[in-house]
């Protein structure tokens, strides 16, 4: 089913919380990259694509080979994880599957190798895993092997993960993961001792910042963001501090922001102090917005694509 991962997410929670269908098929496929079969794959891409460059292409991408250690290996079966078009490749080999699937009433999200079937009872469930089991292994011949041990069933009100994100009964999270992910990106990016200035900081920062609020921001996240926002903040107002060097010159800072000495001296290579009174005076949160920082906590979310 070609949609893009957004229309995934709100088509899932479409099914959840306007049809009730709260109890979900969570499938797992066993090495699904590994197992598309390069002539099947062309077949369906025949009944598509008429340009014989293009099927050539595609053929040579699949046959291209990989390197296992300083070897080259071709390539008999399967798509390269991680290809630019393996995706869509997968998508399109799966979506035979979709149709019968749909022809029997099922509801399904599929994005590449990710499948949920929604339905309305546990029981309703069992009997759709077992149906989507049957396609996939034997009616379709696709090669293709249901992951048993990953595999569950779940219900919405203790949250479907999904494409990076946890769909509810009521409202959409984000996984866990997802953040931690970020932060390790983040603390990379804003080190003390990287070297540059605060401007070559955020060049590097903001597009990470903006990419990660672009996809989650489907979520229902805004406490999330807040929180986040609050803790890039500190870590560029230590990387400052650093850059600063003496407390001479966080004093002079204040002093043009019209505050009125004495003020206390501090470590300026101390994270603690990062959060101290006097640097929050001195770069407070406007100041980080009027050099560039990306606002993520200006960012409204829970916004569903145009699908739901």
């Amino acid at each position: 089913m070609d949609i893009v991962w957004g229309e995934a997410i709100s088509k899932a929670t479409l099914f959840i919380r306007r049809y009730n269908k709260q109890h979900v098929v969570d499938m797992v496929l066993s090495k699904c990259f590994d197992m598309l079969d390069h002539d099947l794959i062309i077949k369906c891409m025949r009944k598509r694509i008429s340009d014989g460059s293009i099927l050539n292409l595609i053929e040579m991408f699949l046959k291209s080979g990989v390197m296992i250690g300083s070897n080259w290996q071709t390539s008999e079966l399967g798509s390269p994880q991680g290809g630019v078009i393996s995706p869509l490749l997968a998508n399109i080999y799966l979506d035979e599957f979709d149709q019968e699937m749909m022809k029997r009433a099922h509801r399904i999200v599929r994005y590449a190798d990710d499948i949920l079937i929604f339905c309305t009872s546990k029981s309703g469930a069992e009997n759709a895993l077992k149906v989507a089991s049957h396609i996939l292994e034997e009616k379709l011949k696709l090669k293709l092997k249901v992951n048993e041990r990953k595999t569950h069933i779940a219900h919405s009100d203790t949250g479907i993960k999904f494409l990076g994100v946890k769909v509810f009964t009521n409202y959409t999270g984000i996984q866990e993961k997802k953040l931690k992910a970020l932060k390790v990106k983040v603390k990379q990016l804003t080190k003390r001792n990287g070297g540059g200035n605060l401007a070559f900081v955020l060049k590097r920062l903001n597009p990470v910042l903006r990419g990660f609020v672009n996809y989650f921001k489907i979520a229902n996240i805004s406490s999330k963001l807040k929180g986040l926002a609050s803790w890039v903040r500190r870590r560029l107002r230590a990387v400052q501090l650093t850059l600063w060097k003496t407390a001479d010159k966080l004093h002079r800072r204040l002093k043009q922001l019209k505050y009125k000495p004495p003020f206390k001296r501090i470590k300026m290579k101390s994270w603690r102090n990062s959060m101290s009174p006097l640097a929050s005076y001195a770069m407070p949160n406007s100041w980080f917005k009027d050099i560039g920082l990306y606002q993520i906590d200006e960012v409204k979310t829970g916004v569903l694509a145009s699908y739901y």
